[in-house]
């Protein structure tokens, strides 16, 4: 009988343990979340395709849905929850700030602004003294014109001789007939260029005045998430950041998966600009994603200034880096 009892308890201790253990393997449960592009799908965005390919999101628990902003602006969409992360810029935020809607860059994408100004080599643009005269193709962004008046300034050219042309948004289709110059971002359009074997002047804006070496684009996310649920940031910085590091270091590999996601783009243009691209995403930084707060207090100061916002904003408060790996 006793053999009996102590036989019985063992079996039951057992299944206890075994229960135990089989509650402590029990995967963690998977959140769902959404990141909002600012754009159609373009080499800015590889390493969050690469994040989701490879896996990194799932390696924390996330499961990432990749939107477009199709009728929604992107901002609007982080800052009402639709979409707990979105990629913005630097000047969006601030605008945002400045307007009580409390956005926060949690991760810059690219560490230096890589846009400048573009025209066919035949136009003979060479620098912003050139510009005089000229057709200027504008995409109408709200500081867009403030930037290339300043830079005409400081280059002794007359910015009331130029004429722009509203609402150019493809430069291949409208450079040289519609415009004589424009506004480009070499990574995608450079590389473009390259491609179709198309000569052109590239006049950097970082190399023009280092306010204007900002940050674009930027992740971003809102101030109620950040503060309710850090740890979910923290996770998806921590997966995006892994992705980015595997472009710098794999941008050929990095260029087949955003075809992979992104099939309708061409190949071809994704690996010239993802060959660009590989050494600007960190460029200078200690690491991937960093942000510096003179980069955003000289770019605040210069929006007040020019009364593009209707007061300067706290840089401490529209970004962060608290959330890197």
């Amino acid at each position: 009988m006793k053999l009996f009892k102590a036989i019985t308890l063992f079996l039951l201790l057992v299944l206890y343990f075994s229960a135990c253990g089989k509650k402590e393997v029990k995967t963690d449960q998977v959140t769902k979340v959404s990141v909002t592009l600012d754009w159609t799908p373009n080499t800015n965005h590889t390493g969050i395709y690469v994040a989701k390919e490879l896996g990194y999101f799932a390696e924390e628990g996330l499961d990432v849905d990749i939107l477009q902003p199709g009728q929604g602006v992107t901002d609007q969409i982080v800052a009402t929850g639709k979409s707990q992360f979105g990629v913005s810029y630097q000047e969006n935020v601030i605008r945002a700030r400045s307007e009580n809607i409390p956005l926060v860059s949690i991760a810059a994408v690219i560490q230096h602004n890589t846009s400048g100004f573009a025209s066919l080599k035949s136009a003979g643009i060479e620098s912003p003294k050139d510009f005089e005269g000229k057709r200027y193709g504008s995409w109408d962004s709200p500081s867009e014109l403030a930037i290339l008046k300043n830079i005409m300034a400081k280059n002794n050219a007359d910015f009331s001789s130029i004429k722009v042309i509203s609402g150019v948004y493809d430069f291949f289709s409208t450079i040289g007939k519609d415009a004589d110059f424009e506004w480009i971002y070499y990574g995608w359009d450079g590389a473009e260029a390259k491609r179709r074997n198309i000569e052109i002047n590239y006049i950097a804006l970082r190399d023009l005045n280092p306010i204007f070496d900002y940050y674009t684009p930027v992740i971003i996310s809102s101030e109620k998430l950040l503060a309710e649920n850090p740890e979910l940031a923290k996770k998806f910085i921590a997966a995006v950041s892994r992705g980015y590091e595997y472009c710098i270091a794999h941008p050929e590999k990095a260029a087949d998966i955003l075809m992979k996601h992104v099939p309708e783009l061409n190949s071809e243009q994704v690996k010239l600009s993802m060959d660009f691209l590989a050494m600007e995403y960190q460029s200078d930084a200690s690491k991937w994603g960093l942000q510096k707060p003179e980069v955003w207090q000289r770019f605040i100061d210069w929006m007040y200034k020019e009364r593009l916002i209707p007061f300067a904003v706290e840089t401490s408060k529209s970004f962060t880096n608290q959330y890197l790996p």
